[in-house]
């Protein structure tokens, strides 16, 4: 599993022209399910994401979590994160899972983050979407669980 995370002010997803998640300060998940993960990958980079200290404290460090701070999450399922561009110019996405594998660990995974006490947005698993934020920071990272 790999999760690029950024840290936003603000984010949001539209399907048509209508929005579907919505959030103001906390973080953006393109989340994306790699053939072979588990349970225990999406719990793993769940509470990793949970307890990350990227939020500044009241001294302008990076001392704090996302559920420390109070922020939100919007998660959005994005396989391309698992395209292999090595060999010639079209990406191949072998890697990823196959939707009805991935999609019911996509939801396990934004169920863990609420468990976690987050409260967590969502894109829809599938569909053409229009993602847009303001990066805070800017702040950017790859959180991968231990399959890879």
């Amino acid at each position: 599993m790999k999760v690029v995370l950024q840290r936003v002010k603000h984010a949001k997803v539209d399907i048509d022209g209508q929005t579907v998640g919505q959030i103001e300060k906390g973080l953006l998940l393109l989340v994306g399910i790699k053939t072979g993960d588990t349970e225990e990958d999406l719990r793993y980079v769940a509470d990793k994401l949970t307890g990350l200290r990227i939020f500044e404290d009241e001294s302008g460090r990076m001392n704090g979590s996302i559920k420390e701070m109070g922020g939100a999450v919007l998660s959005v399922s994005q396989f391309t994160l698992y395209g292999n561009t090595s060999k010639g110019r079209r990406p191949s996405f072998i890697e990823a899972a196959r939707p009805e594998i991935a999609e019911p660990l996509y939801h396990a995974f934004n169920e863990r983050l609420r468990a976690n006490g987050l409260h967590v947005e969502t894109g829809v698993f599938g569909a053409d979407m229009a993602v847009s934020l303001v990066n805070d920071g800017p702040v950017t990272l790859i959180v991968e669980s231990k399959n890879q």
